[in-house]
């Protein structure tokens, strides 16, 4: 009877590939027949998205600040998250996009007179990361530097403060046998999304231990990887176990992927880059239908999930960053039929039956098909992406405009509105939108033709390639300090392992990061036959399996001594702050009890301190 099932699956989802590309072919036709977006319209419909966010924003500022979010249906706002104003945080670094230096400055100068975290609240690790820290993170470094044409004269680190504030106090998260953090339910994405941000912030107060925490979270989700080098979707932090082994680049997992490449972009750490080339290779040899991803068993690569699913949409954008752009064409011609028939992309859409997932059948505003969008068009100008953005935004302002805002769809096939704007629609749908129509006007803004190169965050916050973030000089230093320098051809390192062939890059010129530290293959520039695990002293820790012969077999161990890097960066420790020791109580910690194996469901919480806010928390 399963092995019915599991025929049944296959033959479907065959059809649905089938009848999926003469979809995409329809689109195509349809776009070529149609009157493409011209100069003006581009500039016309860039003025529409600015107008759409000031609609969405000036309804927050009225009817829901401070509170977290708004409800533009009945006009009235809710607390989501903390209640950080977090609308006010996730918009800031758009505000400075738009060259809005009025609000910008005046919400900078709210924020950082107004904000603090010394409250009794329970918040996730990951959402109070991306949203909170993030835009932080990003609106400090467009206020402090003269070069974006943002800097506000007054302003004097307060952002920078609340970040590094926040981020101490979820530091005890990390407290895990395993270094994954904890969360309601610990997904991969969860655990394996806070290096930029968490990096971003080592780099800015020269304290290592950020960066140090995100990063064992993200060895510590790669250490339990299956024999194909895939993850699954939710892991045990206690045990180390997997709790759900769906494996995809969708929910629970897509960020993950995402962090790999942008955190070696940003930070130029191979072995972010490593893990990445491993886990992308495999994701494309067991996840590709091409057009399309389904999700599979992480160890036995069977299909389990013939679903499209509406955040699986950042995968193209992402593939445009590594250079691999032919399957992100197809790729989102695919996922953008689903659109096209309507209206919206549905949380769920079943490749078997090319018919919306029963229960997933909302659109809550999500930004990753548009992120795709601008991304491929930057990549290639072809102009079928403008017309693609014609149609997002006659889709939101027919479908989900409200009275104060932009609502969720919660049956995209009857378009029916629900009282409620996620604080992201204003962090990156409508940047992403605004930017590509700016991109085929002047590409006169801050990130096409500003001072720095930057990296999206995966909440849409800017976070630039400056040298106190990106250290340039330590990066290039590798090929110097472990080749002769007349060394330009880099050999395969002779043990069985196989890496994917990515050329970071090689496809288009929108990132020439490091243009004198160029990557192709593992990692050009180190010595001969010295593999990662040399390097770097790692032996990643595989489950005991049943060998078969339809499984890939484990990678050997290296069992030779590490290389050590002496880098020229130092980093200064900080002084313990006076009447305070290394033994201080944290001034954050877990809810809830009982023994490690019934804990995997709780959240942070953040507790109310009589001490001192500067208070350092030692781990």
């Amino acid at each position: 009877m399963i092995l019915m099932e599991s025929n049944k699956l296959r033959w479907g989802l065959c059809y649905a590939i089938f009848i999926s590309l003469t979809l995409s072919s329809l689109v195509r036709d349809l776009g070529v027949s149609a009157e493409g977006v011209n100069p003006r319209e581009a500039k016309q419909l860039r003025d529409e998205v600015r107008e759409m966010f000031y609609h969405a924003f000036d309804g927050y500022m009225n009817n829901a600040f401070p509170l977290d979010e708004l409800r533009p249906l009945s006009c009235q706002g809710e607390d989501t998250l903390g209640g950080y104003a977090l609308t006010l945080i996730d918009s800031l670094d758009t505000l400075a996009l738009l060259g809005d230096r009025e609000r910008f400055t005046s919400s900078v100068q709210w924020i950082g007179k107004n904000l603090q975290f010394n409250i009794n609240k329970t918040v996730s690790v990951f959402e109070t990361t991306i949203r909170v820290l993030g835009g932080l993170l990003s609106a400090h470094l467009i206020a402090s530097d003269y070069a974006t044409g943002m800097r506000i004269p007054s302003y004097d680190n307060e952002l920078l403060v609340l970040a590094e504030d926040l981020a101490r106090r979820m530091l005890p998260a990390f407290d895990t046998p395993t270094g994954i953090p904890y969360g309601s339910i610990t997904s991969t994405a969860g655990g394996g999304t806070l290096t930029l941000e968490f990096g971003v912030l080592s780099r800015l107060t020269n304290d290592p231990v950020f960066e140090q925490v995100a990063k064992n979270a993200v060895r510590g989700l790669w250490a339990r990887r299956s024999t194909l080098d895939l993850v699954g979707a939710h892991i045990n932090v206690f045990t180390g176990e997997w709790t759900q082994k769906d494996a995809g680049i969708g929910t629970s997992i897509d960020s993950f992927y995402e962090y790999l490449l942008k955190a070696y972009i940003l930070f130029g750490d191979e072995e972010y880059l490593y893990i990445f080339q491993e886990a992308y290779g495999s994701a494309m040899h067991h996840l590709h239908k091409d057009p399309w991803y389904v999700e599979v068993n992480m160890d036995s690569g069977a299909i389990v999930w013939p679903v499209f699913n509406s955040l699986q949409a950042f995968w193209p954008g992402l593939q445009v960053l590594a250079g691999d752009v032919d399957p992100a064409i197809r790729t989102h011609t695919a996922f953008f039929s689903v659109w096209k028939r309507y209206g919206f992309t549905p949380e769920g859409f079943n490749l078997a039956t090319l018919s919306v997932q029963y229960g997933q059948k909302s659109y809550p505003l999500r930004p990753e098909l548009i992120e795709s969008t601008y991304w491929l068009y930057k990549a290639t100008r072809d102009p079928r992406y403008l017309d693609a953005g014609r149609d997002f935004v006659a889709s939101l302002q027919y479908g989900a405009k409200c009275p104060c805002g932009y609502c969720h769809i919660t049956d995209v096939e009857l378009h029916k509105q629900e009282d409620h704007m996620e604080s992201f629609f204003l962090a990156e749908t409508v940047k992403y939108l605004w930017l590509l129509f700016d991109l085929a006007v002047d590409s006169d803004n801050l990130v096409d033709n500003g001072p720095y190169k930057y990296i999206f965050s995966t909440e849409g916050h800017l976070l630039p390639l400056t040298p106190q973030i990106s250290l340039a000089r330590e990066h290039c230093s590798y090929f110097g300090g472990y080749c002769p320098r007349n060394a330009t051809k880099f050999e395969q390192s002779n043990d069985d392992h196989q890496v994917p062939e990515i050329e970071l890059g090689h496809h288009s010129n929108i990132y020439p990061y490091h243009e004198s530290f160029p990557v192709t293959g593992l990692i050009k520039g180190l010595c001969p036959r010295l593999s990662h695990a040399q390097k770097y002293g790692l032996s990643y820790v595989l489950p005991e399996k049943t060998e078969r012969e339809d499984v890939k077999r484990p990678k050997p161990v290296i069992t030779s001594r590490s290389i050590v890097l002496v880098s020229d960066q130092t980093v200064e420790k900080r002084p313990q702050e006076e009447g305070f020791t290394s033994e201080s109580e944290p001034i954050m910690s877990i809810s809830g009890g009982g023994s490690s194996s019934d804990q995997t469901g709780q959240e942070l919480t953040l507790l109310e301190s009589e001490t001192d806010d500067k208070r350092v928390y030692s781990s």
